[in-house]
């Protein structure tokens, strides 16, 4: 079952880094430098935590539940920042508050599993 949330999160980590540098791009040619920017630099700064979960997955306690809850977290995050740039409304109330409050889980719930023992 874990081998494949680390599949999942080795999947996320791609596509999350991908979208990091495709963002940067449309931020960089013409659309909203601020929003997209933003989505842009959260995807970057997540995609190589995700791959670092992935490399650690066997040992770390709480990586299925932090790598879903940053990876998912991301996308909504991302997400909602760039469909409020081409639609000019959120893709529904809360969206990106949602996926940061997701993604600040994700990280606490990282840093718990350092005060767990290592899987063996």
């Amino acid at each position: 079952m874990t081998a494949g949330f680390a599949r999942l999160t080795l999947f996320l980590a791609g596509l999350i880094g991908a979208a990091g540098v495709a963002l940067s791009a449309m931020a960089a040619h013409g659309a909203d430098p601020h929003l997209i920017g933003t989505a842009a630099s959260i995807c970057l700064a997540h995609a190589p935590a995700l791959l670092g979960l992935y490399a650690g997955f066997d040992r770390i306690r709480t990586a299925v539940p932090a790598s879903l809850l940053i990876g998912l977290g991301c996308l909504l995050f991302a997400g909602d920042l760039l469909y409020r740039t081409e639609a000019g409304q959120g893709l529904f109330p809360m969206s990106a508050p949602t996926g940061g409050t997701m993604m600040i889980l994700g990280w606490v719930i990282l840093a718990i599993g350092a005060l767990l023992p290592a899987r063996r």
